[in-house]
């Protein structure tokens, strides 16, 4: 079959809702990021549908999916919109501040990645940062601006992403180094219990953006060959800065996870309580979108963390 003519094309617009729908399967959300409502976005898919004569997605009932054309028309789609936005710069000399968005959870973006940016830019003080934090919303990736994203579980990456292993899911009982001289030594696992465990609720679990297998204290215990007694908590929360807070402040112990506490303890103000660990197999990845890695800046942040890494190996 010969290819369309360009003069009988749907517009460019049409094909660049359809991009959107197709990154979050959700015109929904599509409509979200487009700032336009849901039946704007439903309307448009409908019109470039029957004009291509194919389906472009599946729907049922709440589900929606590519179709084999959906597919193959998604990645010519994105590919040109990438070479249209890369020409307008060229020809406008313009492109704009070197600035790099992410996407994180509440308790990575604060403990792990804000301190990450804060090394990187004292050699590139020039580039600015967006960081896009939740454990409500796990579509904040799907985000066109977004440049990279830290994620956790067993992760895959899709056609255009790069994905690169950071470090397991490791946590670890620490407190502060007063709590620990008033109340400690914790020399036996079950000596944990008749202090005050700081913990996450089951809420920060079950997130949108998280829903991952717990890691606490009902883990830990049971990694350890004991049972949890479950006593009275001055402070259980979804919200991993709150606990971090409480733990600082001398309130009592945490399961910290390694990478975020890390910092804490190299300059003394948490130690680690009991040395037993729990991990459960998952690791955490950076994502990055392939388009982003070639721009500079972007590509430089990568292995500015990635060095970083190595380091503390």
């Amino acid at each position: 079959m010969p290819p369309i003519k360009r003069r009988y094309l749907p517009s460019l617009g049409s094909f660049a809702t359809f991009e959107v729908a197709a990154k979050h399967l959700s015109f929904t959300m599509a409509a979200r990021e487009l700032n336009v409502t849901q039946g704007a976005i439903s309307q448009q898919i409908r019109l470039l549908e029957r004009a291509l004569g194919v389906d472009l997605f599946i729907r049922k009932r709440n589900i929606l999916a590519l179709t084999p054309e959906g597919i193959s028309l998604v990645a010519a789609v994105s590919a040109g919109l990438d070479t249209i936005s890369a020409a307008v710069s060229v020809i406008t000399d313009d492109e704009g501040p070197e600035t790099i968005t992410i996407s994180a959870t509440d308790g990575m973006a604060s403990f792990w990645l804000k301190p990450q940016i804060d090394s990187f830019r004292k050699s590139h003080p020039q580039v600015g940062f967006v960081i896009l934090a939740s454990d409500a919303d796990d579509t904040l990736r799907n985000y066109s601006e977004v440049d990279l994203s830290i994620l956790c579980g067993n992760e895959r990456c899709e056609v255009g992403e790069v994905l690169h292993f950071l470090f397991p899911e490791v946590a670890q009982p620490v407190c502060t180094p007063a709590f620990l001289a008033e109340h400690g030594p914790f020399d036996e696992v079950d000596s944990l219990n008749r202090v005050n465990l700081l913990h996450l609720h089951d809420r920060h679990w079950s997130a949108d953006a998280i829903g991952w297998q717990p890691l606490g204290w009902t883990e830990w215990f049971r990694a350890q060959g004991s049972e949890w007694a479950k006593l009275a908590s001055s402070l259980s929360t979804n919200k991993v800065n709150l606990l971090m807070a409480a733990t600082l402040a001398g309130e009592g112990v945490m399961l910290g996870w390694q990478h975020m506490v890390r910092a804490a303890i190299e300059e003394g103000s948490l130690v680690l309580a009991h040395p037993g660990q729990l991990t459960i197999g998952r690791g955490n990845f950076l994502n990055c979108r392939q388009k982003s890695l070639n721009r500079p800046h972007v590509a430089a942040f990568v292995s500015h963390v990635l060095a970083s890494l190595k380091q503390q190996d």
